[in-house]
C-alpha cells in the first residue's frame, strides 16, 4: 500500500480572511440598503404631514362656516375665530391659536372674498411658498 504524501497545512494556512476588496463591497452594499430604507422612511413623514394638512384645512373651513352661521358674515381674519371681534351672535371661540397653523407651523393663508368662491383657505405645503409640486404643493379648501 502506498500512501500519498499529503502536506499538512498549518493552522494559519487553513484560515482564510476577507480581503480588503470584499470588505469594501459589503460596506457599500450595507450603505446602499440603509440609504434606501432611510429615504422611504423619511419621505413618509412629509406625506403624513400633507394628509394632516388636508384634514386641518377642512376642519378650519368648517369653523369658518360655523362663525358665519352664528354671526351672519365671514371672519375678516382667522384670528376672529379665536378672539371675539365684537359682532353680534359670536359664540366662540371657534378655534385655538395652534389650530390656525399647518403641520409645518405656518399660518394658513385666508382670503375673503376668495378666487371663485366665498373664501380661500390654503396651506402652502413643505416649502411654505405658493405653488409647488408633490409635498410642496398648495393644499386648498375646495
Amino acid at each position: 500500500m502506498s500512501q500519498r504524501f499529503q502536506p499538512r497545512l498549518s493552522r494559519a494556512g487553513r484560515q482564510r480572511g476577507f480581503s480588503l476588496i470584499e470588505i469594501i463591497i459589503v460596506v457599500v452594499i450595507i450603505a446602499a440598503i440603509a440609504a434606501f430604507v432611510a429615504s422611504r422612511t423619511l419621505g413618509g413623514g412629509d406625506r403624513a404631514k400633507v394628509n394632516l394638512a388636508r384634514a386641518q384645512v377642512q376642519t378650519v373651513a368648517e369653523k369658518i362656516q360655523q362663525f358665519e352661521m352664528d354671526t351672519g358674515r365671514l371672519p375678516n381674519a382667522l384670528q376672529e375665530l379665536v378672539t371675539a371681534p365684537g359682532v353680534p351672535g359670536w359664540l366662540g371661540p371657534y378655534a385655538r391659536e395652534p389650530d390656525l397653523l399647518d403641520p409645518w407651523n405656518t399660518p394658513f393663508h385666508y382670503q375673503v372674498p376668495g378666487q371663485g368662491q366665498r373664501f380661500d383657505l390654503v396651506s402652502h405645503g413643505t416649502d411654505r411658498a405658493p405653488g409647488g409640486e408633490s409635498t410642496a404643493a398648495d393644499i386648498r379648501y375646495e
